[in-house]
């Protein structure tokens, strides 16, 4: 049970870290996503504004905050003494700055055109315009195919367009439309290729692809370790419990067959009236000693998995048959009729057990019918499957009492005048024996309407 356990613990710990190792790698790769985004548009907004200035229009309110946003993140690009409210010349906004007196002109200078030329030199215009632009567009994009209609009309329902699209050739481009007011051009568009930030992206992932998997295997043997850590003494404690239980149920064998042997001595020595009930009490006690310690011993090596099962192809109606046949003179003591209805069906298992099983449900449904009822057995294929169903028509079993019937040493008392005996572990036997042979059981039972066993075991 404990090795079970195990496994969920190991499932628990390594869905957790899993989730916190997606978790931080989905949010790298979104702001890296996010930060090419911004990067791009706010470049593509600055390409804009320079081509409005080189067409000597009015830069509209959103192009020139971009171009303030532009300037004050790259500060060697800015012209030191153009007054805030004269225009920009627009070869200042392509072109750094020549290095200032008295530097060497090496690594600032560098520093600022490569600045510009990673993040500029991608965008190219559509269509290219004169007055001394010679911006190429990429030779992978077919720039006369590029200018996107429905972009030209969105920029001119809104006033501007930022879109990404998809050209013929599988690439995508991020594309900036602007309605320039004239006849010709009437639009402007810059755009700029993200095939570069793709494969950039597509690595990322990979990456993180392979290191999720090593971090899985990793992760995977730390929360086994931590679980087995975990765990330790609670296996150490359940081998001793079941060591103590299988221990003290051979001791006590010996003890209780002398008890018993003596009170059946004396009982055969013709005692008087009063010895012979004080005898026979001692002997009903044995014997209930006795079937608690089988039960426990019983439980202690299911839980332990050490329970040898004799696995055999077994027809159904034969062994249902068996079993009526076993509690027939019972059930008539207690004026109650068992009756075999179809039983259709060949299961594998053991025999043996599976007999227990249905003489334990039997004995149950006994206690639980009144005289005059009838216990029914039954059996059909049911998918992989074979369902067995116990069934009577006693007094039922209460709501509250239907999740705890399979819990351990769990009692129902039926009436004042009940004088059977039961250590409340029949059905955690039964339940016990039923799952160590890759079954179920489920229980259906209400107050004056009988209950159902239902029994469901491998077909052969």
């Amino acid at each position: 049970m404990l090795r079970t356990l195990r496994w969920k613990l190991t499932l628990l710990y390594l869905v957790s870290a899993l989730g916190l190792v997606i978790l931080l790698a989905a949010g790298s790769y979104a702001m890296l996503r996010y930060y090419f985004q911004q990067s791009t548009d706010l470049a593509l907004q600055y390409k804009m504004a320079a081509e409005f200035r080189l067409l000597g229009l009015s830069l509209p309110p959103n192009l020139a905050k971009s171009e303030r946003v532009w300037l004050e993140n790259n500060p060697r690009l800015a012209p030191t003494s153009t007054p805030a409210a004269t225009p920009i010349p627009a070869h200042t906004l392509a072109t750094p700055v020549a290095p200032r007196p008295g530097s060497s002109g090496g690594e600032d200078s560098s520093d600022g055109e490569g600045e510009v030329e990673g993040e500029l030199s991608p965008i190219f215009v559509v269509p290219s315009v004169p007055s001394g632009n010679n911006t190429p567009s990429p030779p992978n994009v077919p720039v006369t195919k590029i200018i996107d209609a429905a972009a030209s009309s969105a920029a001119a329902k809104n006033g501007a367009d930022l879109r990404t699209i998809t050209l013929d050739n599988g690439s995508r481009v991020r594309l900036l439309t602007y309605p320039t007011g004239m006849s010709s051009p009437a639009v402007l568009q810059v755009g700029r290729e993200l095939s570069d930030q793709d494969r950039v992206l597509n690595q990322y992932l990979t990456g993180l692809f392979i290191l999720g998997l090593i971090a899985s295997l990793m992760l995977a043997l730390v929360s086994w370790w931590l679980a087995g850590r975990s765990l330790g003494p609670a296996q150490k404690a359940w081998d001793q419990q079941q060591s103590f239980v299988s221990n003290a149920s051979h001791e006590l064998r010996t003890p209780l067959t002398l008890i018993r042997a003596t009170a059946d001595f004396g009982l055969r020595a013709h005692p008087d009236q009063e010895q012979e009930q004080v005898l026979q009490d001692v002997v009903d006690e044995a014997d209930y000693m006795n079937r608690l310690v089988d039960d426990l011993l019983l439980l202690s090596r299911l839980d332990a998995n050490r329970l040898q099962l004799e696995k055999a192809i077994i027809p159904i109606s034969d062994l249902l048959s068996e079993t009526i046949r076993q509690m027939e003179r019972l059930a008539q003591e207690k004026g109650v009729t068992p009756a075999l209805d179809a039983a259709k069906g060949t299961i594998l298992g053991d025999r043996a057990r599976v007999r227990q099983v249905l003489l334990i449900l039997l004995d149950n449904a006994l206690r639980f019918t009144a005289p005059g009822g009838a216990i029914r057995l039954s059996a059909r294929p049911s998918g992989k499957f074979v369902e067995i169903t116990v069934a009577d028509n006693g007094s039922g079993i209460a709501p509250e009492h239907l999740p705890h019937l399979f819990e351990r040493f769990y009692q129902i008392r039926t009436n004042a005048t009940d004088d059977s005996r039961s250590n409340g572990l029949g059905l955690s036997i039964a339940r016990a024996l039923i799952e160590a042979q890759k079954g179920s059981i489920r229980i259906e039972s209400a107050p004056g309407r009988g209950t159902r066993v239902h029994i469901f075991l491998p077909a052969a």
